[in-house]
């Protein structure tokens, strides 16, 4: 085998540049464990395309979504992470040390792996949504409700997720439009009820989205189609400052699945209140286990759990425990 051929030994290795991966890497390059931590596509996360967080603690004036994830990068650096652009393209743990490769060429082989890869939102695949994503169009209520305070926002889906962020922005908005494109909600009996017992929510079924407008400053208005391709086909167009997609996320565990136990909706299991996945000496953290909260800082808390577990973990194997 030739020198080239060799792989790379680390002793923890961090797949994810988001609020978990960072944390994690805060907290392993701190307990010594000299993390390697590759960003993925997206260095920074899903937080880079917000353009204002002000439910970070320690930034009372707020900080733009890029700059706080410059700021942990930052951190995770100064206590000596080695930070490498990079997407993990293949793992097998099958047997320790665990075996990954990136860019489909460097080899590399961990005692730990931490998986931080996030999640993906969904979205309706508009070019107008592209346009207008981070100055009127998000993914999360409980991030960005708070800019909409006593203007007129959309949110789209008809599931618990849909309604739940319909009732949360009714509380902040002047008006609500939850736009579903069946005739009925998904969503469980108590969560309908909320909806509709909700008097600034307007719920339009049998509507589908097919363009946003607006100006330089942001988003304006929708254009939607009531009951698309029947003789009842008519458009509607509402004037809305925000527009929130609430149709799901996406784990990013394709490149797992043949190892770690994961849900029915992708995401991976992990050990009752801890880190760990079904492998000894795998654990996970942020978005891509977490399908309820999706928050940057309850990413940021399962990331210094996922350190605390890997070095707990590589302690026992150092003692032959």
């Amino acid at each position: 085998m030739s020198s080239e051929e060799i792989p790379e030994r680390v002793k923890c290795l961090i797949i994810g540049s988001g609020p978990a991966g960072y944390t994690a890497a805060v907290y392993a390059a701190r307990a010594n464990l000299a993390p390697v931590l590759y960003t993925g596509l997206q260095m920074g996360g899903q937080l880079t395309t917000t353009t204002e967080v002000e439910n970070f603690p320690g930034y009372p004036e707020g900080v733009s979504g890029p700059v706080l994830m410059e700021d942990m990068k930052k951190q995770a650096e100064r206590f000596g992470t080695d930070i490498r652009f990079g997407i993990v393209t293949q793992v097998d743990f099958s047997g320790h040390p665990h075996k990954i490769t990136v860019d489909d060429t460097k080899k590399i082989e961990a005692d730990a792996v931490i998986v931080a890869t996030g999640a993906t939102a969904r979205y309706l695949g508009l070019p107008s949504e592209e346009a207008y994503r981070g100055s009127g169009v998000s993914a999360c209520a409980t991030c960005d409700g708070f800019f909409y305070k006593n203007k007129d926002v959309a949110v789209v889906g008809g599931g618990d997720t849909a309604c739940e962020e319909a009732t949360y922005l009714a509380g902040l908005c002047r008006k609500v439009y939850l736009v579903v494109r069946k005739n009925y909600l998904r969503a469980s009996k108590a969560m309908q009820a909320r909806v509709f017992a909700t008097p600034n929510i307007e719920v339009l079924f049998e509507h589908n989205t097919v363009e946003l407008f607006g100006s330089d400053m942001g988003l304006e208005g929708a254009r939607l189609v009531y009951r698309k391709g029947t003789p009842e086909e008519c458009t509607k167009e509402i004037k809305i400052d925000g527009f929130f997609l609430a149709i799901g996320h996406t784990p990013n565990t394709d490149i797992f699945k043949k190892y770690l136990q994961l849900d029915e909706q992708g995401y991976i299991l992990t050990e009752g209140v801890t880190t760990k996945t079904n492998i000894p000496g795998v654990f996970a953290a942020g978005d891509v286990m977490d399908p309820i909260y999706r928050q940057g800082i309850t990413s940021a808390g399962s990331g210094c759990r996922a350190a605390i577990d890997a070095e707990r973990y590589l302690s026992e194997l150092e003692c032959g425990i």
